[in-house]
């Protein structure tokens, strides 16, 4: 992939219309990846001193906002800690949408990027 940084906000580089703001705390569930939209991913980790920020941060700047889809494609596992999250790293957020859009499968994208230490995994690796 090549990427372009810069020192400019997201907001004043693309039409609000087109950003979606990716967070585990939004209800809308990510079903596709649609080449015309900007995905925003990594913009704070609120797991856990700022839980929901990222989707009130999204909700302020009046952006869509999209959650990846774990909840529908995985089950949670029983471990020693009962411990169970949604939220990842920015490298496993990428890992996931690289791997769906070259896939176009949820489950090879979601193996590719939650890893087990999250609490879950796909419903055949649970048995």
């Amino acid at each position: 992939f090549q990427m372009d940084t810069t020192q400019e906000s997201y907001l004043d580089l693309f039409p609000l219309d087109a950003i979606v703001y990716l967070t585990p705390d939004s209800e809308n569930v990510l079903e596709d990846i649609d080449p015309n939209k900007v995905y925003v991913l990594g913009g704070l980790v609120d797991e856990s001193i700022h839980k929901k920020l990222t989707l009130q941060r999204a909700e302020e700047q009046s952006l869509q906002t999209a959650r990846l889809p774990i909840r529908e494609y995985m089950v949670k596992t029983v471990n020693t800690k009962n411990y169970h999250s949604e939220t990842l790293a920015i490298n496993q957020v990428f890992d996931v949408l690289s791997t769906y859009y070259e896939t176009r499968s949820w489950p090879a994208a979601l193996k590719a990027g939650v890893s087990s230490g999250k609490g879950y995994v796909l419903p055949d690796a649970a048995k």
